[in-house]
């Protein structure tokens, strides 16, 4: 497909579809393209295969995955029976697993002073369904000149989350999103390595997300095997009695 940007009488810049990035493109046309390619849902039904390596355990699990937008997130893992659910809130977490019988129950501020991160919901949704975990229509933003992709990332450096953006110029979705938290030192890398479309929806199929502190390489690899978009959900959970609290 041939590539065009230009302006027609009045219109606004128009951005296609390439192989390559275009290198004299407005930011802020750019922008608007990125967001209006984002996925649209209402409930969202997933089977996942999830395969984690640390290095020094290989463990695979099945999680079945259900998600209300900007409502709840709501997930259980399976070995042949349910071991873990959780369910995800905006204001509130909560998590129970059977093997020893505990549970956590908090909000976000409490789960992210123990993990030295800044956490919410959108983020969480977000890097789920292949969006930016930070908001590209807010804020100031710079583009990062590749070959390969159009990178964003933003105009200044903070002592938060320090994210870049990788899109593919072929079809504006997200193809990477890089993390670094400062105050744990964690870099943490999202890579989306195939999509798949859903009534006219297009989502994750292949989610690659490496973690490294510094000394230690964490790695989760989630396959998307079964979407649907129903109309309804639900999503049963309860704490069991008997548990025991996590304390973070």
């Amino acid at each position: 497909m041939i590539v065009m940007v230009g302006v027609q009488g009045c219109k606004t810049t128009r951005v296609l579809p390439s192989k390559k990035p275009i290198e004299k493109i407005e930011l802020k046309t750019l922008r608007k393209k990125i967001i209006k390619n984002y996925p649209s849902y209402k409930n969202l039904r997933l089977r996942i295969k999830a395969r984690y390596d640390n290095g020094k355990r290989n463990q695979q699990l099945t999680l079945q995955l259900r998600m209300q937008d900007g409502k709840a997130i709501w997930l259980s893992a399976n070995m042949l029976i349910p071991i873990a659910k959780m369910l995800i809130k905006p204001n509130e977490v909560s998590f129970y697993e059977k093997f020893e019988k505990r549970y956590f129950k908090g909000d976000f501020e409490l789960l992210n002073t123990f993990l030295k991160a800044e956490v919410d919901f959108k983020k969480v949704e977000n890097l789920l369904l292949g969006i930016p975990v930070s908001d590209l229509g807010k804020g100031k933003w710079k583009r990062i000149s590749n070959p390969q992709y159009y990178i964003v990332a933003p105009d200044m450096i903070t002592n938060q989350w320090q994210p870049s953006f990788f899109f593919d110029p072929s079809d504006f979705l997200l193809k990477e999103q890089r993390i670094f938290i400062p105050e744990s030192q964690q870099q943490i890398s999202v890579k989306y390595l195939t999509h798949q479309q859903i009534e006219g929806t297009k989502i994750p199929r292949n989610i690659e997300i490496v973690v490294f502190n510094g000394e230690t390489v964490q790695k989760l690899h989630l396959e998307y095997t079964r979407a649907t978009l129903p109309r309804t959900i639900t999503m049963p959970f309860a704490i069991p009695e008997g548990y025991r609290k996590i304390k973070l």
